[in-house]
């Protein structure tokens, strides 16, 4: 059976906590950040975390269980 390939995109976009959770980097925070509030361009540095649902559908997308 050939091995299981990640969808590039996926892979570089989602990574796989230890527990198990999905984390991904917030949008929307490569240009025009000029007209942007600074409390935003803040809030925006933290990764969020996917619910169960989107996680599970992430997972499969990068081969991770």
């Amino acid at each position: 059976m050939p091995k299981m390939k990640t969808k590039r995109a996926a892979g570089k976009r989602f990574k796989v906590t230890g527990s198990g959770r999905v984390r991904y980097a917030a949008a929307f925070k490569n240009h025009m950040l000029s007209c942007k509030p600074r409390k935003r361009k803040r809030q925006m540095k933290s990764l969020g975390v996917m619910n169960t649902t989107d996680g599970r559908k992430a997972k499969k997308l990068i081969g991770a269980g």
